[in-house]
């Protein structure tokens, strides 16, 4: 099973067990943390888009790490100006593996119920 979750304004497509690197969460690592904006669900051969969200679903991860990216160069020069500037950025990311995905729907729980009526009925 796969979700398509929004998070930092980025879209990313995770499964059960993946480690990802999303934009700084506030959350100290072994936290567990829940995406609820969830964009698509898929097992294979059924698939359910959201409208903008599927309804229910949430995906939830524990928080391993919280660190920061290899630094980046921003370097500006002007030409025959005798004019340039150097930058560079750390961007701080959390790293999250995700340990469910829920889908929300009344399959499991119209299991439940059939399982209350089968206990009803054998009482």
């Amino acid at each position: 099973m796969f979700a398509v979750i929004k998070t930092g304004g980025k879209q990313y497509t995770v499964a059960q067990d993946d480690l990802l690197k999303v934009e700084k969460l506030d959350a100290e690592a072994g936290s567990i943390v829940t995406f609820e904006e969830v964009l698509m669900l898929g097992n294979g051969e059924e698939t359910t888009v959201g409208a903008p969200f599927v309804a229910g679903a949430t995906v939830t991860a524990e928080v391993v790490d919280q660190a920061r990216n290899r630094k980046i160069i921003i370097f500006k020069k002007r030409r025959r100006q005798n004019s340039r500037r150097r930058n560079g950025h750390r961007q701080a990311y959390t790293l999250v593996k995700v340990t469910g995905i829920v889908t929300g729907d009344a399959k499991p729980a119209k299991k439940a119920k059939k399982a209350k009526a089968e206990e009803a009925a054998g009482e």
